[in-house]
């Protein structure tokens, strides 16, 4: 059995702030004002922020905001891995165990929303996939694509189906592979959760919710900054590396453009205008799964709508 979903044994934290909110909205910035305020710590929850190599262009927190409070699971991943939800769990479970929070108020801040639906509900227990199953519908993805696969899907598990976007690759054959190598879908083993990591009826619960004009011009001068601060280099160390662009870490936005533009196979204007629209898609995808997701008892926010901490 995968130990993606164990149980931690550690009690819930107590007490919590999450913050949740698409790309560009501010969260960073609010988490680090409410962690001074409260002595507390920041604990990241965007998938693409656990990456190295990556701190610019996945809007990592720069350094003079790590030094001024503790701030946990930046840049802790080598891109060469796929880094999965189970393993985020299991990280933050493992500084629980290192009393890594004790005494101080902790400050869940991220993009991804499997992150937060694990934190307060708990993680799905998954079946091993043997390497050869898990080679066959990577290989199937790469011959066939991913609309094909994701058809397929919806007519072995339509509920999965149903809960994943047609493009998205990964998910897909993660999906078809667990159902492959265990006979029961994805959707079955996904309603066997193990316990939260994060005590909802004490937590704070916080999500942005911006102007979608507002939040469009902010990705794009924060692209434009990006660009400054050295994201043409950050490409070039990926493109360097020879990695699989099915890889998690190589689909963070402006990687591929910029390597493109790297190569001479487009302009840098044109990648950074890709890599903008790019960005924006992916903060609507982000807007549409909160709303749909989080709950009433999550208080929306507006860019830069100060709360105060209990």
């Amino acid at each position: 059995m995968d130990k993606s979903g164990e149980e931690g044994g550690a009690p819930p934290l107590q007490d919590a702030i999450l913050i949740a909110g698409p790309t560009a909205s501010g969260k960073s910035a609010l988490a680090l004002e409410l962690a001074i305020r409260t002595g507390g710590v920041i604990v990241n929850a965007d998938s693409m922020q656990v990456y190295s190599v990556l701190d610019v262009l996945t809007a990592r927190p720069p350094a003079d905001e790590l030094s001024k409070v503790p701030h946990l699971l930046y840049g802790h991943v080598e891109p060469v891995a796929a880094y999965s939800t189970g393993h985020y769990m299991r990280a933050v479970q493992a500084l629980q165990r290192q009393d890594a929070f004790v005494g101080r108020r902790v400050i869940f801040v991220g993009g991804t929303g499997l992150y937060f639906r694990a934190l307060t509900h708990g993680l799905s227990r998954m079946p091993d996939v043997p390497a050869e199953i898990r080679e066959k519908w990577r290989q199937a993805a790469r011959e066939h694509g991913a609309a094909a696969l994701h058809r397929r899907l919806m007519e072995r598990d339509p509920v999965a189906a149903a809960a994943i976007n047609a493009a998205d690759a990964q998910r897909i054959v993660r999906a078809l592979e667990v159902e492959d190598a265990s006979g029961k879908p994805i959707s079955w083993w996904q309603s066997k959760t193990g316990s939260p990591v994060v005590d909802l009826s004490s937590a704070r619960l916080y999500v942005i919710v911006p102007d979608r004009e507002e939040l469009g011009a902010r990705i794009s001068r924060r692209f434009d900054a990006m660009l400054e601060m050295g994201a043409m280099e950050e490409a070039r160390a990926m493109a360097a590396l020879k990695l699989d662009p099915a890889l998690p870490a190589m689909k963070a936005i402006g990687v591929r453009e910029l390597i493109a533009a790297d190569r001479g196979e487009i302009g840098l204007d044109e990648a950074a205008r890709q890599a903008k629209v790019a960005s924006r898609q992916y903060a609507k995808r982000q807007m549409t799964w909160f709303r749909n997701q989080l709950g009433p008892q999550w208080q929306r926010l507006a860019i830069g709508e100060v709360v105060l901490p209990d």
